[in-house]
């Protein structure tokens, strides 16, 4: 099983990884929309909690998810945050309702209820990580496009996605090829004495052979297909998707159930009974709740009032 880029291109050996295509695809939308649908930490934190199960038990390489989260995190979370609270101080006060100011400078400000909105914001997002790597680590790029073209999608899409998924390697393998082919020229893209602005510089001349490269095997591709009568039918089938199992039978069960509690969620508690503010907060009670313009708060607008 190749983990090196989080897809795997073999079939692995746990229970989630002998799903179905279908059933793999449908637990992902459906458990991407529950997560879309709701700020509530109450829901966010027992899908957060499944879906790093589902990672752990697949036993992958920690490696590479754990430096894409580090990237998302430094770049999404910290840097976000902080050029959130430079803005907008009052996010807390826009999206839970209320605030309970703990630090104060001058127009700079933190309350408990910012505090909240970033804990909140950060585990959904988190759960939504953790969801997709779940997803790329149990499915193949043929189990995905036989799963998406089960669920309705037009098979040449479903195939395009495929193939997306298969170059990813070869499109890396070519990068490290043809770097170090011209490293081997005398471009300069490491060591202590290349400044950052020329290590960037050189990097971007990489790009150019690589995408020549890259439209080559597109081409090589495309020819292939065609000779084989590809999109000839309406209709084509799919060695990756195999008879559903017992498996798969309680998974899709496990499926439609999240499906009719995020339907339910939504109806009753986003448009019958919702709460006053976008997110729920432990320590606030509904009468507590303030409804603030949210274009009122943002430091830079004082100045079109001017």
């Amino acid at each position: 099983m190749n983990n090196r880029f989080v897809i795997n291109y073999t079939p692995g050996p746990t229970f989630l990884h002998k799903l179905t295509g279908f059933t793999k695809v449908a637990l992902f939308m459906v458990m991407t929309a529950a997560i879309i649908s709701t700020f509530d930490i109450r829901i966010l934190i027992p899908l957060l909690l499944i879906n790093v199960a589902e990672v752990i038990s697949m036993k992958p390489n920690y490696k590479p998810i754990t430096i894409m989260f580090l990237i998302t995190f430094v770049t999404v979370t910290l840097i976000g945050n902080i050029m959130l609270f430079v803005v907008s101080p009052a996010a807390g006060l826009n999206n839970v309702g209320a605030e309970h100011i703990l630090w104060q400078s001058g127009r700079f400000y933190l309350s408990k209820e910012f505090l909240w909105y970033i804990f909140v914001v950060f585990v959904k997002r988190t759960a939504s990580f953790a969801s997709v790597m779940a997803f790329a680590l149990a499915t193949t790029p043929s189990e995905f496009a036989s799963g998406l073209n089960k669920c309705g999608f037009p098979y040449k899409v479903c195939t395009i996605v495929s193939l997306a998924y298969r170059t990813i390697p070869d499109i890396a393998n070519d990068f490290i090829n043809i770097r170090n082919s011209m490293m081997m020229r005398g471009l300069e893209l490491t060591g202590k004495k290349v400044s950052l602005w020329k290590k960037l510089k050189n990097t971007v001349i990489l790009l150019v052979p690589m995408i020549f490269t890259a439209f080559g095997k597109v081409g090589n591709i495309a020819n292939a297909m065609d000779l084989r009568g590809y999109g000839k039918n309406k209709k084509r089938t799919w060695y990756a998707e195999h008879d559903a199992s017992k498996g798969d039978r309680i998974i899709r069960i496990l499926t439609v159930v999240l499906l009719l509690l995020t339907i339910y969620y939504v109806v009753m508690y986003r448009f019958i009974n919702p709460w006053p503010a976008k997110f729920w907060c432990p320590w606030l009670q509904p009468d507590e709740i303030q409804h603030i313009n949210v274009f009122d708060t943002l430091f830079f607008m004082k100045w079109f009032k001017k």
